[in-house]
């Protein structure tokens, strides 16, 4: 890509990605309020302002955080599988879009009730909890997203590595034979990874509040 285009496209992506990680924060305190909450109107209005958010914020900034990302990729250096950073990186955002997206049911169905009812103590509990345990995860998904951005941890796979030794015409020194991911890294990402296979494993099943 040309320098203006190319930060055109960093521009977006970074405001999309930003925006979401803000817009789930903003998400986990108004679950958590709804969940502790003691004053009906509040709980109320705190899940209203939860599908509204959901809707109205988080799904456009998902929706356009992955296929920036992927022009960032692929319109760069990095490529999308040659480091193991940004194959991590895309896999946390599918992910979590795709949990996103299977979220919005039991939101919608928690808004609809206190649209139409109060919601007593109690009441809805587990559906509750999953919400705020959910979304507690999600952002720690994303915040592992942004770190991996920001400090970019070498190593390449073994698709990078491939297209490293045709790019230097079959050279290839000692050094970068060895090159791979810092023990911390491994560990984050599969950290990182194992919740979010737990997550989708737990929402195919039919998870609490069997939605």
């Amino acid at each position: 890509m040309s320098l203006g285009l190319r930060k055109f496209a960093l521009t977006a992506h970074v405001t999309c990605s930003v925006g979401w990680l803000g817009a789930v924060g903003a998400f986990f305190a108004l679950a958590i309020a709804g969940l502790t909450g003691h004053d009906a109107q509040m709980v109320r209005a705190a899940y209203l302002a939860m599908e509204l958010t959901a809707w109205l914020v988080i799904v456009p900034l998902a929706c356009a955080a992955l296929p920036s990302g992927l022009v960032m990729s692929l319109g760069t250096e990095w490529g999308l599988f040659r480091h193991y950073w940004v194959a991590a990186k895309l896999l946390i955002t599918i992910v979590a879009t795709i949990i996103l997206l299977m979220h919005l049911q039991p939101i919608g169905h928690v808004a609809s009730v206190v649209a139409t009812t109060t919601l007593a103590r109690g009441e809805l509990a587990g559906l509750r909890m999953q919400l705020v345990a959910d979304a507690g995860a999600a952002l720690v998904a994303l915040l592992a997203a942004t770190a991996l951005s920001v400090y970019k941890p070498r190593g390449l796979t073994a698709y990078g590595r491939r297209r490293q030794r045709e790019q230097l015409a079959g050279v290839r020194s000692e050094r970068e034979s060895t090159t791979g991911k810092p023990l911390w890294v491994k560990a984050a990402i599969v950290v990182v990874l194992a919740l979010l296979a737990l997550l989708v494993i737990r929402h195919l099943g039919g998870g609490p509040g069997g939605h």
